[in-house]
């Protein structure tokens, strides 16, 4: 355990009451999952959940030793505070073990490793593996306040979405009826501006997918805030849904997928194994479907729809100064054999790839990320952008070959590379 522990927290945490505890230690304690708590001391709404999580830790832990999981639970604090101080008076006021402040390095890592897009977040992992269990662990003690279903691994699709589910016209299908089909979760609501442009393209791209013969359907996971605001959002979508009133199932299917925003359209194979989390993405990429179910590609074209994809971790991105159709293909090919290489070894070991792997032309969104991430003006320019740590990587070479992006890759996840504020 303390090895692949190790890898993901490094050797030693911090105690409430400041002491080093060695990661290696918590396998002599029984710890067989741990909870990364992303969150910030200042932040109202992570104050609110740190309460509600402190007294499901101590019922959790606090619970006869003979309990199936009363000691194997540890919570490990991922600050995001900017000041020491502030950081030592939340540790002190938690009753977990936090990553050490300095190590600020292994902190921006974890963020960028399980996508924290915003705090607070907990995520469950196995602490034998270091393999996410649950993406969306606040969830779990929002629906599992006692933790009668330890240690919340993730079930088939079949079994979390079971049940009946509905048309806009009141008939009532069962979740049976979608087996051996292609399936979109579509998790959205009425009062969100983003999912009401988006539904509007998914209903085209919907009928322009079952007029190709193709077997596709789409689960409507409403974040509603009132059933009748579900009702009349419902009313323009020609699928399924999940009731409104089944609250439980929609939480399941949540913590599922570890939805962290909407809209979010994640797409199904017929066994029920995601092809991309990034349906969004796809369906404004590609509104005549003609590249359905939407296989993930190796190497994107950086583009209006897409360019949301470069605040979710770091990013390689190649630009080419060009409009030419042919030279930005010849950099994906360029770029390619490593990036399908690094999605490779990481699909091994189950974990999302480190980096992304993006070319851009030239156009108004690229001259607008050169100036907001200050970019030389330079073409052919190989740079890694950190959206979410503010950082950058550049490699301003005449000429960009296999190697030098190999190279420049590798370096940057060994932690070689110096970073350079945004």
């Amino acid at each position: 355990m303390a090895g692949a522990l190790a890898e993901v927290l490094g050797e030693v945490l911090v105690a409430p009451d400041g002491e080093e505890v060695a990661v290696a230690a918590l396998a002599a304690r029984g710890v067989s999952l741990v909870g990364l708590y992303f969150g910030c001391s200042l932040s109202g709404p992570c104050a609110q959940v740190g309460a509600s999580l402190a007294a499901f830790y101590g019922r959790f832990r606090g619970e006869a030793a003979a309990g199936a999981g009363a000691q194997r639970l540890e919570i490990v604090f991922v600050s995001a505070e900017q000041e020491q101080q502030q950081w030592q008076e939340a540790v002190r006021a938690m009753p977990w073990l936090a990553l050490p402040f300095a190590d600020k390095r292994r902190k921006l890592k974890l963020w960028n490793k399980y996508r924290v897009s915003n705090i607070p977040s907990l995520i469950f992992i196995d602490a034998s593996t270091g393999k996410v269990v649950c993406r969306n662990g606040l969830l779990v003690i929002r629906d599992d306040p006692e933790g009668l279903e330890f240690p919340w691994g993730p079930k088939p699709f079949s079994e979390v979405v079971a049940g009946p589910l509905l048309r806009n016209n009141g008939q009532s299908l069962d979740s049976t009826s979608l087996e051996g089909s292609h399936v979109g979760v579509y998790f959205s609501a009425h009062w969100c501006p983003p999912c009401r442009s988006l539904t509007r393209v998914l209903v085209e791209s919907y009928r322009k997918i079952k007029e190709a013969g193709q077997k596709f359907e789409i689960v409507f996971v409403s974040a509603d805030r009132s059933e009748d605001s579900f009702k009349q959002y419902f009313s323009e979508m020609p699928w399924l849904a999940v009731p409104y009133a089944d609250e439980a199932r929609r939480s399941r299917l949540n913590r599922l997928y570890g939805i962290q925003g909407i809209p979010t359209l994640i797409v199904l194979d017929a066994k029920g194994d995601v092809i991309t989390r990034q349906g969004r993405v796809e369906v404004l990429n590609d509104t005549e479907c003609r590249e359905f179910p939407w296989h993930p590609k190796p190497v994107l074209e950086l583009t209006d729809s897409n360019a949301v994809q470069l605040n979710e971790g770091p990013c390689l991105v190649l630009f080419v100064d060009s409009e030419d159709d042919g030279e930005s293909e010849a950099a994906k090919q360029l770029i390619q054999p490593i990036a399908e290489k690094i999605i490779a070894k990481y699909k091994a070991k189950e974990e999302e790839a480190p980096l992304l792997f993006f070319v851009a032309g030239e156009d108004d969104m690229t001259d607008s990320l050169r100036d907001y991430t200050n970019l030389p003006e330079a073409a052919p320019l190989l740079t890694i952008l950190d959206m979410s740590a503010r950082a950058k990587y550049v490699m301003d070479v005449e000429e960009i070959t296999p190697e030098i992006v190999e190279a420049f890759v590798s370096d940057f996840l060994a932690d070689k590379l110096k970073p350079e504020p945004v």
